[in-house]
């Protein structure tokens, strides 16, 4: 089909509309999302930014492949409940992505407005069609049909398992996800601060996939709680693994067993999933002091500094590398820097030292000049002699990396593994038949456009293979 001209015409010379955000005051001791979304009139102004091109680069840049182009459109027209159902059509989680996926890496970075101008702001409209469309989504729970077809497995709730839930749901199979902690979401729930995702946005989101007829167990280990023959033997053709990526890397360095002494994973852990921020109405308590270092320089150290600063403590960022080297959001850092965390560049931790009841007190750092490029191209920190210095401190949170729990890896020595990660081909399949994995467990540390770009590789494959071996059987 030709492609439609806009009934509107393009202005992309429109300055890029700046999203509102909590005012920094305010945020700094709350956790109520920090990014307010476009008001309908910004909606108008950047919609119409688009210039509706002939071969959209967005589009192909982006993962999932999301219609972006007609969502667009639609809210150029005023259409906003259109723009939502157009970009259904490839993905249940507008609200969550339009939030939290890299726009600026990946659809955003390819615009081409971009050449002349800044690029259309596509994620926060992504966001504004998602937040307008909630009270309808709502409305449609009870109006899908029921999946009677071919029983499939998915292995933890995150990113790319309920991606793989929504396009195999559609397509009737019956779908059930295993999660091993009490709530579901994976990272999205364990992760990343309600100030960036609001709880009530990913729980409806997957209370869609739930009215569809997807299946949800929480406090299920697999590997513990059941194996992967188990399941096979319980009736599931084939299992998705999403299991992500949370075990931590650890500092390795003296006093890491202090209390006050945190891995991001479970600070983020506590106060995301257990609402430790909440204590004591919340039973999960997180000790946090009168001065808070995170170590590290990515998305979670900004999660974990930012949080920090929110319990009322006073939060410096330590980064072995400089400013220019953070991998990190910008947007992170500039919200960081607005709610007052202080960055301290070019230093490393060496040792942890505590008082006569084990609680820390203090934090051993050394001096870093940057050498030459390391692997992944960015210049390897060297410590400078003799610059070692204490500083005091109350609380410590590593965020440093992570990588694979090995749980189910370790009972199945069928799968192949390099580094604790499981190794699958382009369709996340895995060693073991019918047995395909995605996102985090196979890529480490990484996306959540990404993971979910595997999810629905992966579940278009199993349809193939369950497609196949129902030709295959012959008729009666």
């Amino acid at each position: 089909m030709a492609a439609q001209p806009p009934k509107y015409k393009p202005n992309p010379k429109a300055p890029r509309q700046a999203l509102p955000l909590l005012n920094p005051e305010i945020r700094s001791s709350t956790a109520e999302e920090v990014a307010l979304g476009f008001t309908p009139d910004q909606v108008q102004i950047e919609a119409m930014r688009c210039l509706q091109c002939a071969k959209p680069t967005c589009i192909d840049a982006c993962p999932l492949h999301l219609p972006i182009k007609r969502f667009i459109a639609r809210l150029a027209d005023n259409d906003w409940q259109g723009a939502h159902d157009v970009i259904s059509e490839e993905s249940p989680f507008p609200g969550v992505c339009g939030r939290v996926c890299q726009h600026e890496l990946f659809c955003e970075d390819a615009c081409i407005v971009a050449k002349k101008w800044d690029p259309v702001a596509i994620g926060s409209l992504e966001r504004f069609a998602a937040d307008h469309a909630r009270l309808r989504m709502k409305e449609l729970a009870g109006t899908y049909s029921q999946p009677t077809g071919k029983k499939v497995a998915l292995v933890g709730s995150g990113p790319a398992s309920l991606i793989a839930a929504y396009d195999l749901v559609r397509l009737n199979y019956r779908v059930t996800v295993f999660e091993a902690l009490h709530k579901l979401g994976g990272v999205l729930a364990y992760g990343i601060p309600n100030f960036r995702l609001p709880r009530e946005i990913l729980h409806e989101e997957i209370a869609r996939l739930q009215n569809m007829g997807v299946e949800f167990e929480v406090d299920f280990i697999v590997g513990k709680t059941a194996t992967l023959e188990d399941l096979f033997e319980e009736g599931f053709e084939a299992i998705f693994i999403g299991t992500g990526a949370g075990l931590p890397y650890m500092m390795g360095i003296p006093g890491e067993n202090l209390v006050g002494v945190y891995t991001a994973n479970e600070f983020l852990t506590r106060i995301n999933l257990m609402e430790a921020f909440k204590f004591p109405d919340a039973p999960t308590p997180v000790r946090v002091g009168q001065r808070t270092i995170i170590v590290g320089g990515g998305n979670s150290a900004m999660d974990a500094a930012r949080w920090a600063r929110r319990m009322g403590s006073e939060t410096t960022v330590l980064y072995r590398r400089g400013r220019a080297e953070l991998k990190a959001r910008l947007e992170e850092i500039e919200h960081a820097e607005e709610e007052g965390i202080h960055f301290e560049f070019l230093a490393a931790p060496v040792a942890l030292y505590g008082d006569e009841r084990g609680y820390l007190k203090e934090i051993e750092c050394i001096k870093m000049e940057l050498g030459e490029p390391d692997d992944s191209g960015r210049r390897s920190p060297v410590p400078v002699k003799g610059s070692e210095h204490r500083i005091p401190v109350d609380t410590v949170v590593a965020a440093i990396g992570q990588a694979p729990n090995p749980t189910l890896q370790k009972v199945t020595p069928q799968l192949i593994t390099k580094r604790g990660k499981i190794v699958a081909d382009s369709d996340g399949l895995t060693s073991m038949p019918l047995v395909y994995a995605g996102g985090d467990v196979v890529r480490g540390g990484s996306t959540v456009i990404l993971a979910m770009k595997d999810g629905r590789a992966a579940a278009q494959a199993i349809h193939k293979a369950l497609s196949e071996s129902q030709a295959e059987v012959p008729v009666q």
